[in-house]
């Protein structure tokens, strides 16, 4: 095997396993900081409950995301040690921010959370969670930023011998395609936390049991669900997608599948991209929106694949298809929690037994969502690991073997397979416990 295929295998499935743990944090986290705001200000003893069921689901996600986001670290040395030692000086600012301002706000105050009191949450207690949720976002914005100078280089120069070198660290910062691209991002995540929280109320009330906090978990995740479904299309999709068209425009051709340059392109809602004939096969299309959304004219020119160079194409199947998956997947988010925000309205949500089933079920499809989204922006990059300047089949490591990386992408798949099993144990069992048998049912006035 190539070299280079295996490392980039091995990548690919440390870094898609890991970014479910990453999902989960962001987007729980905001429920995390609610449920225990309104405790404290409330001496509230079922919202005290809540915080600290979520919390517990929380860290779990986060212990999970720690384990399995190290290795990461390691493999740009060990795998890509060509790409560390021509872009080490940039990309390394940013993950250092990382790990010394988020997530050590985000560990020490998830500390307060874990090991203060089992009563009603103090101030401090919920300006901890606040602290938690502020700290995943920003871990999240510096993971963003760096992906982001990857997909559109800024703030460097050529130094000697092709090494990039860092001369803006606020321009890498503040890169035009970071913004809405991390805005994307956590839009993402909290639709996915949104519907992790619907869910497993829907899971309690279906089961008639948890009943009170049942119905505020369906309620607060559908509406949070449903705020952050339509954010994902406008207005974060679509900017995200217009600095595709701008920096990228390759990727956007090979992400609707368009082979020639046309006028009043279609917008491809199905089809099956064919690489060799260069076409889609049996398209479903409407007339000209792609050319309105890429440029805002209905008659505008959006280039098609055969316009550049055959060796920049992205592979194009699994960034059409990813692409596709991503967004038909969202108007599923959208219609489901339009339809459970009506009900809800009508006061009879709690009562429909199909929603409810619906939004336990449609549970793990946001995760998929989420990495569909980032299979996008990582593959429809190829073949550029920094985009334009060093190419991914020369960054890896020359003296790595292919049997070396595929014997230790064995062992990771062995242990990513247990530490699953046990993240779903441990996630289950919290909600068998439930939240309410987490807490002792005593005066709010003593228990604080």
């Amino acid at each position: 095997m190539d070299p280079v295929l295996a490392d980039r295998l091995q990548f690919s499935f440390t870094i898609m396993f890991h970014y479910l743990f990453p999902i989960g944090t962001m987007g729980m986290a905001p429920f995390v900081a609610w449920y225990t705001w309104k405790a404290a200000a409330n001496l509230d003893t079922e919202s005290a409950r809540a915080a600290r069921f979520w919390t517990k689901i929380f860290s779990i996600n986060f212990a999970a995301g720690v384990v399995t986001g190290i290795p990461m670290e390691f493999q740009f040395g060990t795998n890509w040690a060509v790409f560390s030692a021509r872009s080490g000086s940039i990309v390394g600012q940013p993950l250092a921010m990382e790990g010394i301002f988020a997530f050590f706000l985000e560990s020490i105050f998830l500390g307060v959370l874990l090991y203060g009191s089992r009563g009603i949450p103090s101030r401090f207690g919920a300006w901890s969670a606040v602290f938690v949720c502020i700290g995943s976002w920003m871990s999240g914005y510096f993971i963003v930023v760096t992906n982001a100078w990857m997909q559109h280089p800024v703030g460097y120069q050529v130094g000697p011998g092709g090494r990039l070198e860092l001369q803006n660290i606020w321009a890498v910062l503040a890169s035009p395609f970071a913004g809405w691209q991390f805005a994307h991002v956590l839009v993402g995540a909290l639709v996915a936390g949104g519907f992790v929280v619907a869910g497993i109320g829907a899971y309690y009330l279906l089961s008639n049991r948890e009943t009170a906090l049942g119905r505020r978990f369906v309620r607060d995740g559908t509406l949070v669900a449903l705020a952050f479904s339509v954010l994902a299309v406008f207005p974060t999709g679509d900017r995200n997608s217009a600095d595709v068209t701008r920096f990228q425009p390759v990727k956007l051709a090979a992400m609707e599948g368009l082979f020639e340059t046309t006028k009043g392109a279609p917008l491809a809602i199905i089809g099956m991209p064919d690489v060799q004939a260069g076409k889609l096969i049996d398209p479903i299309d409407v007339p000209r929106i792609l050319s309105f959304l890429a440029y805002g004219n209905f008659d505008a020119n959006v280039d098609g694949l055969r316009a550049y160079p055959h060796e920049i194409w992205p592979p194009v199947e699994l960034t059409y298809y990813a692409y596709h998956v991503m967004v038909g997947l969202g108007t599923i988010f959208l219609g489901v929690t339009a339809v459970a925000a009506l009900l809800l309205a009508l006061g009879r949500l709690y009562a429909s037994r199909a929603v409810l089933w619906l939004l336990m079920l449609l549970m793990p499809l946001p995760y998929i969502a989420n990495e569909m989204g980032w299979m996008v922006s990582e593959v429809g990059r190829q073949p550029w690991i920094v985009y334009g300047l060093i190419r991914t089949a020369a960054a890896s490591s020359p003296t790595v073997a292919d049997g070396e990386t595929l014997f230790t992408l064995i062992g990771f798949t062995g242990m990513y397979f247990l530490l699953g099993v046990l993240f779903l144990y441990l996630v289950l069992r919290e909600i068998g416990i439930g939240p309410s048998l987490d807490l002792p049912r005593e005066d709010p006035a003593l228990v604080r």
